[in-house]
C-alpha cells in the first residue's frame, strides 16, 4: 500500500525533483535560496542525498558478486572497526559509528572487504539502528548459511546530540545474534572479547 501511494505521488509530480522541494523548504525556513550562498544548495543537497541513499539501488548479490569462496576453516572470522554512517529515518539526521561483524564458517567464507560492503549497503539507507544491525547479520546468514553470525553497532546519533536531550557524549550500542552466537555463551563471549581488544 505504501510503495502504491509513492508511486502515485511520483507519477502526479514527475517534474518535480528533490531540488526543487528544498528550494521551497528555503523558502519556509524564512530563507531566500537565491542568495550567494544557498544560490547552488537545493542541487548539492540532491546530489548528496542520492549518494547517502544509494544502498536502495544496492542488493546483496551485486555487492557480493561471486566473492564466496568454498574452504575448510571452522574459526570465527572477524571484520571489526568498520567505519558507517548512515540516515536516521525518524529525523533525517546522521548518525555513524563503527560496526563489528564475526561469522563461523560452514563451507564457505566471504571476501573481507565484501563485508564492509554489505554495512555501507544497509547504512545508506533511511534507517535506524537496530535494522541495520539485523539487516547485516541476516544478509551474511542467507547468503554463505555459516554455523552463526554476531554483529555489534556502536553509533552516535545527532537527533540525540544536537536536538532532544542534546547528549553529546552519548552512544547506542545494538547486537544481533544468530545461531550459534545465539546459542553458545562461549561462541559469544569469545566474539565480544575479540571487539573490545583494541590497538595499542
Amino acid at each position: 500500500m505504501a510503495k502504491q501511494a509513492a508511486e502515485i505521488l511520483l507519477n502526479e509530480k514527475k517534474s518535480e525533483t528533490i531540488a526543487d522541494l528544498v528550494r521551497r523548504m528555503l523558502v519556509l525556513l524564512g530563507e531566500d535560496p537565491e542568495r550567494e550562498g544557498l544560490h547552488k544548495t537545493p542541487e548539492r543537497f540532491e546530489k548528496a542525498l542520492k549518494f547517502l541513499t544509494s544502498g536502495y539501488h544496492m542488493n546483496a548479490d551485486q555487492i557480493l558478486n561471486g566473492a564466496t569462496f568454498s574452504v575448510c576453516y571452522d574459526e570465527m572470522v572477524v571484520v571489526k572497526d568498520i567505519e558507517f554512517f548512515s540516515l536516521c529515518e525518524h529525523h533525517l539526521l546522521p548518525f555513524f559509528g563503527k560496526c563489528h561483524v564475526a561469522y563461523l564458517p560452514s563451507k564457505k567464507v566471504i571476501g573481507l572487504s565484501k563485508v564492509a560492503r554489505l554495512v555501507n549497503m544497509f547504512a545508506r539507507r533511511l534507517q535506524i539502528q537496530e535494522r541495520l544491525t539485523s539487516q547485516i547479520a541476516q544478509a551474511i546468514q542467507d547468503k554463505i548459511s555459516p554455523e552463526g553470525v554476531g554483529v555489534i553497532i556502536e553509533a552516535r546519533h545527532l537527533c540525540m546530540q544536537m536536538r532532544g536531550v542534546e547528549k553529546q557524549h552519548g552512544q547506542a550500542v545494538t547486537s544481533a545474534m544468530l545461531g550459534a552466537f545465539r546459542n553458545s555463551k562461549q561462541t559469544r563471549d569469545e566474539f565480544l572479547s575479540l571487539v573490545r581488544t583494541r590497538r595499542g
